[in-house]
């Protein structure tokens, strides 16, 4: 009996809660739905602290003043880049004529650094060490003036000087450091070969310690190790950093022991009569599609003979008796600790691609704006730029433009951290950062730049005009410091290394905490409510936006490791990655767009003027539909949009493009880069003066 009552007793416990469970489910359900409903509540997905942003919309004129503008953007190095444009400005002698020789291209770019040096007083070696902003600023400032100037001055101080400060120890800032920052030590950084430059693991040329004369011995074994590409190398540098493995005499059979590869300074030419050394054999490059005011060469070296002392031993040292130590117990740790330190060459070519990016915008909107064709019959005609077709070309570039720039800022704060602190975590977080905003921008601006010209037409393809030299010095922006596939890799590496983290229970960065926040209800099937939703106020909302973009980076992360994990049982490691390679690169540029529009809607939020912030805000949400709908299709094929809801993406977007429009020039002025720095006619403000100097450059 009494066990019959405990069954019943269960069974009733069993029922109630059954009942109770659906009741609460059926609750939950309903209290979704009718958050749902309110277009800026995203209960599963809302960021902390995100609230929803005044439309411009709302405004039927939004006034924007420039200066305020400008005073945001450029913020507390405005008057350092002044000082640099100024210097150039009051010396006729010192700029870029239109047609220049190579030769004489690159004894102009040494006289330009020279003077801002030794003139102006700027002292860009200290700016790394003790600001890294100010740095970058000058980099962007002299980028403006030419850019062979900027990636000479990166030479000289971001890698060479670099590489002294973040490879070497206090013997070597002692030595170096005040010759490099006042240009008496000018140098170059030796890592790529001619077989080798990406994979710098793979690097052929050796460095052989000899413990009887307590010297290293720097080869070029056989041709592929000609170090190749070598800025500063083929007329100005003395020095070199040469990235060389490593060889100690060793008791094993093969007699000796390769550990790795690691940084030496090499002198390469006499330091009073400028004559190469023994050994050292230099060849030019020659001509390049672009950037000829860089003296690129080939370094062969044929039993070069430095100190011991000429090590740059942070990571890795050794002893008299040719002993080897480190802090790092492996090769890998090793090496990853070495390119970890260089990744302000990454941040600077991002930056400065910004800068380009904004320079060719500028030209190509003020001409659109200023050049009129056809019209309404018998009236007068129309601005290019009031054609949508010509708004869907420039509009999105010029909301990128801003969108980069507030990206690469943080990207620079995150790096003079790291130099600060040194911390690990930090550390790698910067290292995939720098790669992905390196490649992505460089690549967007890459392809923008072809756009400004053809949206300028025929006017566009004269030289005066500046694109032709913009988009060939540019282009290799996408090579240096690492090709941008292998960069991309590297971010979905470290993707693929954070989502292993999670499900581990272990922490994540800071940049890659959106996975943990998000995750698994991005992996849910999207609510079919949200996926219909088409209100302008929702699609302007940052939730949503913000959502949506981190929803596409979730399932490309989900997906990629689960093709890994399949492929990996059957072609191994190497084979699976090469099969889901595509995969891995849209992944990785996924997150980059996430981490670029994550920092313009912090940005938008920090800006002290309302015209100014609801200015920036319409910007940004250009920049994220436009994102949206370029990848309809990732949306579309997992229903996060209904095909009503990406037809009122689409639409908003072109509205949005119309709506920059009408500010486009007070945008591009918000920019605030001088007119005699610009330098291209057709990008002047008045139309009569634009096309007289035009004119006035062909003879007339």
């Amino acid at each position: 009996m009494d066990h019959r009552k405990m069954t019943s007793r269960r069974l009733n416990r069993t029922a109630e809660d059954e009942n109770r469970e659906e009741t609460q489910l059926i609750n939950r359900r309903i209290r979704r739905l009718s958050m749902h409903l309110t277009p800026a509540t995203f209960p599963d997905h809302s960021v902390p602290g995100l609230e929803m942003l005044t439309c411009a919309a709302r405004a039927k004129v939004l006034t924007v003043n420039s200066k305020e503008l400008s005073v945001y953007l450029r913020g507390k190095h405005r008057d350092l880049q002044e000082k640099v444009y100024e210097y150039f400005s009051s010396r006729p002698g010192l700029q870029t004529p239109l047609e220049i020789l190579k030769d004489e291209h690159r004894e102009l770019c040494m006289r330009q650094l020279s003077g801002l040096v030794r003139e102006a007083g700027v002292r860009p070696l200290r700016y790394v060490v003790e600001e890294p902003s100010k740095y970058f600023a000058i980099v962007e400032a002299v980028g403006a003036v030419d850019i062979s100037l900027a990636i000479k001055m990166g030479v000289q101080y971001s890698l060479w000087g670099g590489s002294i400060l973040n490879l070497g120890t206090k013997k070597h800032w002692d030595k170096y450091f005040e010759g490099i920052d006042n240009l008496e030590y000018t140098g170059c950084f030796a890592m790529t070969e001619l077989h080798h430059g990406s994979n710098v693991q793979g690097l052929q040329t050796v460095a052989t310690y000899d413990q009887l004369e307590d010297e290293f011995i720097i080869d070029t074994p056989n041709d592929g190790a000609i170090k190749w590409w070598i800025g500063n190398a083929a007329v100005h540098g003395k020095f070199a950093t040469v990235f060389a493995r490593l060889i100690l005499p060793s008791n094993d059979s093969n007699g000796v022991s390769d550990m790795g590869v690691h940084a030496f300074i090499v002198p390469i030419r006499d330091q009073k009569t400028h004559k190469t050394l023994p050994g050292v054999e230099i060849h030019d490059c020659g001509q390049k599609i672009g950037l000829n005011g860089v003296d690129n060469g080939a370094l062969r070296f044929r039993s070069v003979r430095i100190p011991r002392d000429n090590l740059l031993n942070r990571f890795g040292d050794v002893s008299r008796d040719g002993k080897y130590t480190s802090s790092l117990p492996t090769i890998n740790k090793r090496f990853a600790a070495t390119l970890g330190e260089l990744v302000g060459g990454r941040v600077g070519l991002a930056y400065s691609s910004v800068s380009v990016l904004k320079l060719a915008v500028t030209i190509a909107t003020r001409y659109s704006l200023l050049r009129q064709q056809f019209g309404p019959p018998k009236q007068p005609e129309v601005s290019i730029l009031d054609y949508q077709s010509h708004q869907h070309k420039l509009m999105p570039m010029l909301a990128s433009a801003y969108a980069f720039h507030f990206a690469s800022l943080h990207l620079i704060e995150k790096y003079s951290e790291m130099k600060k602190s040194h911390d690990e975590d930090l550390v790698a977080d910067v290292h995939a950062l720098s790669a992905g905003l390196k490649a992505y921008v460089t690549s967007y601006t890459a392809k923008s730049l072809n756009t400004c010209r053809e949206s300028c037409g025929g006017h566009g393809y004269a030289a005066v005009n500046r694109f032709g030299d913009l988009r060939n010095d540019h282009d290799i922006f996408q090579t240096f410091e690492g090709d941008n596939t292998v960069l991309l890799q590297q971010v979905a590496g470290f993707l693929l290394k954070q989502y292993r983290e999670k499900f581990k229970g272990g922490t994540l960065a800071v940049t890659w905490n959106y996975l943990r926040q998000s995750m698994n209800s991005y992996l849910s099937q999207p609510n079919p409510v949200t996926a219909r939703w088409e209100s302008e106020d929702h699609l302007r909302d940052p939730n949503f936006q913000l959502d949506a973009f981190r929803y596409r980076t979730s399932r490309l992360l989900q997906g990629v490791s689960v093709r890994l994990q399949k492929h990996l049982k059957t072609l191994g490691g190497f084979g699976a990655w090469n099969r889901c390679l595509n995969h891995l690169l849209t992944l990785a540029e996924s997150h980059i767009e996430s981490f670029i529009l994550e920092n313009f809607i912090e940005a938008i939020k920090r800006c002290p003027n309302a015209n100014s912030r609801a200015a920036l805000k319409l910007v940004c949400d250009l920049y994220a539909l436009d994102r949206i709908w370029n990848d309809i299709g990732t949306y579309r094929n997992v229903d996060y949009l209904a095909p009503n809801k990406a037809k009122a993406v689409q639409k908003l977007m072109e509205y949005l493009c119309f709506q920059v429009r009408n500010i486009a020039k007070e945008l591009i002025d918000g920019f605030d880069i001088p007119e005699y720095v610009i330098r291209a006619p057709i990008a002047l403000q008045d139309a009569e003066e634009a096309y007289s100097q035009y004119a006035h450059n062909a003879g007339f």
